[in-house]
């Protein structure tokens, strides 16, 4: 059993209990760094907005099946109070639970069901190659994105982005990058679309830019449409990775786009870069 599917076990068993990260990576077997990447690409969800979500689903099925005062029903389902758990249900459907125990339906909500474990895919991604790659300067545009919003955004980031690719001062080589960093446990994370550069004076104001120190890295190569990039992501997090005899590092990983790669057909193939620790 791969770790979203180990992880997914572990939230349908102890959602009603006060469980953290922590406790879903230990059952999963790998690192929070490692889990959050993994159950994003595996589901394009943040992990603790499913179990929240999922919280809530069950609270509100239960609001109408019984006849139970509110305050059991918040705290069963995690949360400390009668207060506390009316805001977190009005922030996540846009009414109270109250409401919803008038009218005695559900059908207006919108409720997280069940994922399944064994809807996780268990494809194989091919061996990669290890490579201690020297510091690298990245400049170019950045964007801040939830795990939820990422993957219909970063195709127009680099569509923005192309209007300066080729009038960047002290650029390096023709490769591009595209470097996710800054994540958290909510899943929130920065993705810089970037080139390399000498040194980061002189570039445009709405530039961002970010230095990677040397490490190493398992480079896996995407060979199909860059649309599909997120079902390899899922195979290195979810299949290679637990299998092998490495530990990712809690460090930016990033796309290599090069020469052989076309921008206005998505094809020629992408390298995934994962920083990794024996």
């Amino acid at each position: 059993m791969n770790p979203v599917a180990k992880a997914l076990w572990y939230i349908e068993s102890h959602y009603g209990q006060d469980i953290a990260l922590d406790d879903i990576a230990d059952c999963a077997g790998v690192s929070r760094f490692h889990l959050l990447r993994a159950f994003g690409a595996a589901t394009g969800q943040s992990i603790m907005r499913y179990v929240r979500a999922r919280r809530l689903a069950e609270a509100a099925r239960r609001l109408i099946a019984s006849a139970d005062d509110i305050l059991p029903v918040a705290l069963d389902a995690g949360y400390g109070s009668h207060e506390a758990f009316t805001r977190a249900f009005r922030d996540h459907f846009g009414v109270t639970p109250e409401s919803v125990r008038r009218l005695r339906s559900v059908d207006h909500l919108s409720l997280q069901e069940q994922i399944p474990m064994s809807s996780v895919p268990t494809a194989k991604p091919s061996p990669p190659r290890f490579i201690d790659s020297k510091a690298l300067l990245i400049a170019g545009l950045a964007e801040h994105y939830d795990c939820e919003r990422s993957g219909a955004g970063i195709p127009g980031q680099w569509q923005k982005f192309s209007a300066y690719i080729d009038s960047i001062p002290g650029r390096i080589g023709k490769i591009a990058y595209g470097v996710c960093y800054n994540t958290d446990d909510a899943g929130n994370m920065d993705y810089l679309c970037g080139v390399e550069v000498k040194e980061f004076s002189g570039l445009p104001p709405q530039f961002s830019h970010l230095r990677i120190p040397e490490r190493r890295y398992a480079v896996f190569l995407h060979k199909d449409h860059v649309s599909a990039i997120r079902g390899t992501w899922n195979a290195v997090w979810n299949d290679w990775l637990p299998q092998s005899n490495h530990t990712v590092a809690d460090a930016p990983f990033f796309e290599l786009y090069g020469e052989a790669f076309d921008p206005r057909s998505g094809n020629g193939g992408v390298e995934l870069w994962v920083p990794v620790e024996k």
